[in-house]
């Protein structure tokens, strides 16, 4: 194994790597400076995109260009103009949250939820953006959402309120996109100030999860056992995605600066994007939104 910088970028928040099967892309975002970026699998060929407001994630779409979830709401990004064109504000009367991390499911539908931006009190929602464009919440009492992920088939849905100290699993319906039955799927030592951030799984059905302000990546098992921890040249490590042509580069952003005060500093390595390579893992394909 070896742990490469692949762009030294300095995002103020880097999250949500994307690798893009049919372009061969990565792409990835800086929640606080507004932007989305897009690279190859050797950190060539970048271009960025300035969004109107915080990001928290991002998904293409199959008709082009992409969905995002901005701090007021979700928009379409067309890539071609740079524009962004408001598609719903699920929470117009809370201006103290903001839309986080979501990720597509098999079926097309966009599952993204909200934080605290003080991330203190339990004010966030997930909700389900489906392809006609309709919203729908599944869980609310949420500080900070992070993590959302599904197993290989699709049938359990991960996901993460960062300072519970959890990683959640849900039974997920592929008809409706309903969860159901959530049960802690694995705890997250918060005692050195570290807690759950981005997650993915791989083809054998492993998460993987970044541990922000601990500098590690974990790999838990299917039953939410430590299956592997990885280290990072950096504490402020926040999200995951494999990519790369055979789906075997494990891709990892980070945050150059904390967003709040109380948070730890780091190296000069920090809001780098990484990629970690010879693990002999693959990972799965990205869906597309269907809307």
């Amino acid at each position: 194994m070896r742990i490469e910088v692949l762009i030294d970028v300095k995002t103020i928040l880097g999250e949500g790597p994307l690798w893009d099967v049919d372009e061969e892309r990565l792409y990835f975002i800086d929640s606080f400076g507004c932007s989305v970026f897009r690279c190859t699998a050797d950190g060539g060929e970048v271009r960025a995109w300035d969004v109107p407001a915080k990001i928290g994630s991002m998904a293409l779409r199959k008709q082009g260009g992409a969905v995002v979830s901005l701090a007021n709401g979700f928009h379409f990004l067309d890539f071609k103009t740079g524009e962004t064109q408001l598609i719903i504000d699920p929470e117009p009367g809370k201006p103290g949250n903001r839309i986080n991390d979501g990720k597509v499911d098999k079926r097309g539908r966009f599952v993204a939820g909200s934080m605290d931006t003080m991330e203190e009190g339990p004010n966030g929602a997930l909700y389900r953006l489906d392809p006609d464009l309709s919203l729908h919440m599944l869980d609310d009492g949420i500080v900070v959402s992070n993590g959302p992920c599904w197993s290989p088939d699709g049938r359990i849905f991960y996901f993460a309120d960062t300072w519970s100290g959890e990683i959640w699993a849900y039974d997920y319906d592929h008809e409706t996109g309903a969860v159901s039955n959530r049960r802690t799927f694995t705890t997250v030592d918060t005692s050195r100030g570290g807690a759950a951030d981005g997650s993915t799984v791989d083809e054998e059905g492993f998460l993987w999860n970044a541990q922000v302000y601990d500098g590690k990546v974990v790999r838990y098992t299917p039953d939410g056992t430590i299956d592997r921890v990885i280290d990072m040249p950096v504490k402020k490590v926040t999200s995951v995605m494999f990519g790369g042509p055979n789906l075997d580069i494990l891709f990892v952003t980070s945050m150059a600066k904390p967003p709040l005060p109380r948070f730890p500093g780091d190296g000069v390595q920090r809001g780098s994007l990484f990629a970690i390579y010879d693990l002999g893992i693959r990972g799965v394909p990205e869906p597309r939104f269907a809307g």
